[in-house]
């Protein structure tokens, strides 16, 4: 059950005309998208819409799925700019009609799920990934929370059981080959919320 208090920070975020982290898709995923044959992705917690737009328009077949209405409809609206069309659900994924094994990737950018929840939310996910198939994540470390204190425009949650660890993602994805695992500093500059040096986990793998 979505916690209210988390859907209307979301809603609240997402409901003002000015896109929060901006229309440009996230630089590693970009990165990484250029690695793969465009095929079918899944991008959940998506937001506004930015980074399965870009998807859309290198020809991957993209689904994507937030708790925001707000959300949704600025993705919609960002898809319409760029001619594109993206299949865009709202609601919390295990109520969600994904088939089995259906994506050749799943793209999990800036996807802070509350701590009670994250792991079975990446359980949930691996069995709508196919064999072969890709994980993209990047997100906060949980060492970010030294940056959040001294510059709070960097962003990101300020409770350290939302954060990643390269050992969490081990555990929730143990049948992937590692492409790449790393805990890196790096400077954002995304759109209104996600602006100076921040800590983050980047993880591709491949599933076996």
């Amino acid at each position: 059950m979505t916690d209210n208090t988390w859907l209307n920070r979301w809603n609240d975020r997402y409901s003002s005309e000015e896109f929060a982290y901006g229309t440009e898709p996230n630089n590693y995923l970009k990165e990484q998208l250029e690695k793969l044959k465009p095929s079918s992705i899944l991008f959940p917690a998506e937001g506004e819409g930015r980074n399965a737009v870009f998807a859309a328009t290198k020809g991957w077949n993209v689904s994507a799925f937030d708790i925001s209405s707000e959300g949704k409809a600025k993705a919609l609206l960002l898809a319409e700019n760029q001619n594109v069309i993206i299949d865009y659900q709202v609601g919390e994924l295990q109520n969600l009609n994904f088939q089995k094994e259906h994506f050749d990737a799943i793209a999990l950018i800036y996807a802070h799920f509350p701590a009670d929840i994250k792991s079975s939310i990446h359980i949930m996910l691996n069995q709508y990934l196919r064999k072969g198939g890709f994980i993209i994540f990047e997100a906060f470390s949980k060492n970010h929370l030294e940056y959040v204190t001294k510059n709070e425009k960097v962003g990101g949650p300020k409770d350290i059981g939302s954060l990643f660890s390269i050992d969490e993602i081990k555990t929730d994805f143990p049948d992937y080959k590692i492409l790449e695992l790393e805990e890196k500093e790096i400077e954002l500059n995304e759109g209104l919320f996600h602006n100076g040096t921040g800590s983050v986990i980047r993880f591709t793998g491949q599933k076996h």
